[in-house]
C-alpha cells in the first residue's frame, strides 16, 4: 500500500459516519464512472450499501478484514 493511500485511509477513518458514507459514495462514483461511463443509481446504492455492509462486519470484529 502506497503512502498516499495510507494517509487518505487515516483521514478516512477519522471522518464521522456521515462524512464516511458521503465520502465513499463519491470514490465509488468516481471509480465506477471512470472505468465504464455513466452509472446508474441503483448500481452507485447497491455499490454503496455492499460497502458499509463490509465496514460494519470490520467494525464488529474490531476492525479486522
Amino acid at each position: 500500500m502506497t503512502t498516499a493511500v495510507k494517509e487518505l485511509l487515516n483521514t478516512f477513518d477519522a471522518l464521522t459516519d456521515t462524512e464516511k458514507h458521503e465520502a465513499a459514495t463519491q470514490l465509488l462514483r468516481r471509480v465506477i464512472i471512470g472505468e465504464s461511463g455513466d452509472v446508474t443509481e441503483d448500481a452507485l446504492v447497491f455499490a454503496s450499501e455492499e460497502l458499509f455492509l463490509e465496514l460494519d462486519a470490520r467494525e464488529a470484529t474490531g476492525g479486522q478484514s
